[in-house]
């Protein structure tokens, strides 16, 4: 039996934990996804691919109601559009009985043209039009107040055509981490929250249904989420003393880590990420703990994103070329960018070949294709020696890629989606020249010109 040539070479061993023996890391093959050969999707859909299993998204949504219905008896989901609102996503976790979360017009004229009743979508975001709030209105959707000017402005349009909306309102409070997110909402600690729960409370236009918070981004910490539930529960007992009032929902928004790995960090994500059942034990500890009497415990609304949807998305592409580095090291340049992998600007993605590749990993950086110096999958990582042509599969891409991807460069991909059938088919078609021009208009001077 032939056996490849593996060319001999000499390790140092470095000082620290995760080398002190000089082990080379182990790259164990992605070949398939939900049992469907990766390769074989390459070559009928093309390269680069997004991949989008429903199995595992229906499962993570099964554990995480699991942790938190089972430490409190009144919750529901709301999915969050702006993690990924492709069509085919979103239709899932609506099947699974999440209520629509939205953030601009636009997500929520989504929401509504994919059937989504009016009555089911939570509207947050500072930029919600005047047509806008009147439409959310009218449909009885859930208004989650950002600033004053956006209460008064309501408040006009109500009074002036005679309706009434249902409101919340966004609170950010010191819970402990820092930055702040103190730029949506009112803030709990300087008297805004209070002054603006009052105003609503004294506008018989305005009806008071829940009290909102969405404290960060892939928060590392439960307890962080219990102080924010105790803030947003000390506000629901004075509503109640002071007007009679019960608050029918505390919305906890999102923010729950997936387990990517932030770039530069010392341990795996998948070792230091929260998980579902302490988020769960901090938030419902603290509002079962809380005054809230027992008769108006309000519905638990979650609209986690993130951490549903990262492990279900995968993008896999293939091996451009290889070159050396003026410092010696290797470079291995992808067909996947920054333009179609937006979050590699702050994760550590999992890279994997999809076959056993033979020969020593090396340090490398990855490069994705595109024209600028800031085009980085992984600015170092002990590689395997990828060729022209092999093919690798980044994991845990699910969340935000598919919203926050630029047509820059190169035209967007196809995206599949494998059922949990096992059996794959299109979920948003790959651009071309004609998608991109469509909406493009020529000024009559300028068509025609000679070379």
């Amino acid at each position: 039996m032939n056996q490849q040539f593996e060319r001999p070479t000499i390790k140092k061993l470095n000082p620290g934990m995760p080398s002190k023996h000089g082990m080379a890391p182990s790259f164990k093959p992605l070949s398939a996804i939900d049992g469907v050969d990766v390769e074989s999707m390459l070559a009928q859909y093309g390269s680069p691919l997004y991949i989008y299993s429903e199995q595992t998204i229906r499962r993570t949504v099964k554990q995480f109601k699991q942790a938190f219905q089972m430490r409190y008896p009144k919750v529901q989901l709301a999915w969050s559009y702006k993690t990924n609102y492709l069509s085919a996503v979103c239709r899932i976790f609506h099947q699974e009985g999440s209520l629509a979360e939205v953030v601009s017009g636009f997500e929520y004229q989504k929401a509504i043209d994919m059937g989504v009743s009016g009555e089911h979508i939570l509207f947050n975001g500072p930029d919600k039009s005047e047509a806008d709030l009147e439409l959310a209105a009218r449909n009885g959707s859930f208004i989650h107040i950002d600033h004053f000017d956006e209460l008064f402005t309501l408040a006009q349009i109500c009074e002036k055509k005679n309706i009434e909306a249902n409101v919340a309102i966004r609170v950010n409070m010191d819970i402990g981490i820092y930055p702040r997110w103190d730029r949506f909402g009112f803030n709990y600690e300087n008297g805004e929250a209070w002054e603006a729960l009052n105003r609503i409370m004294l506008n018989p236009k305005l009806n008071l249904v829940g009290l909102h918070t969405h404290i960060g981004t892939y928060m590392m910490t439960a307890d962080a989420y219990r102080i924010a539930a105790l803030k947003l529960t000390d506000l629901a007992v004075n509503v109640d003393k002071k007007y009679g009032h019960a608050i029918k929902y505390i919305d906890m928004g999102g923010g729950f880590a997936s387990k990517n790995t932030l770039r530069g960090a010392y341990l795996s994500g998948e070792d230091t990420t929260p998980s579902f059942d302490e988020y769960a034990e901090a938030i419902t500890t603290a509002i079962i703990s809380s005054q809230i009497k027992p008769a108006n415990m309000p519905l638990l609304i979650l609209e986690t994103g993130r951490a549903l949807i990262d492990d279900a998305g995968y993008i896999a592409g293939t091996v451009l070329a290889n070159k050396r580095l003026s410092d010696g090291n290797r470079a291995t340049i992808l067909d996947v960018g920054v333009n179609l992998l937006f979050t590699a600007f702050w994760y550590d993605h999992k890279i994997q070949p999809t076959r056993y590749i033979a020969g020593n990993p090396e340090e490398t950086t990855l490069y994705g294709p595109l024209c600028m110096n800031i085009d980085v999958i992984r600015y170092s990582m002990q590689f395997p020696p990828l060729k022209r042509g092999d093919h690798f599969v980044i994991s845990r891409v699910g969340a935000y890629n598919n919203t926050q991807w630029m047509q820059f460069i190169t035209l967007r991909p196809n995206v599949v989606l494998i059922d949990t059938n096992g059996q794959t088919g299109v979920i948003r078609k790959a651009e071309n020249l004609d998608s991109i021009t469509m909406h493009e208009e020529v000024p009559e001077h300028l068509k025609n010109f000679n070379l």
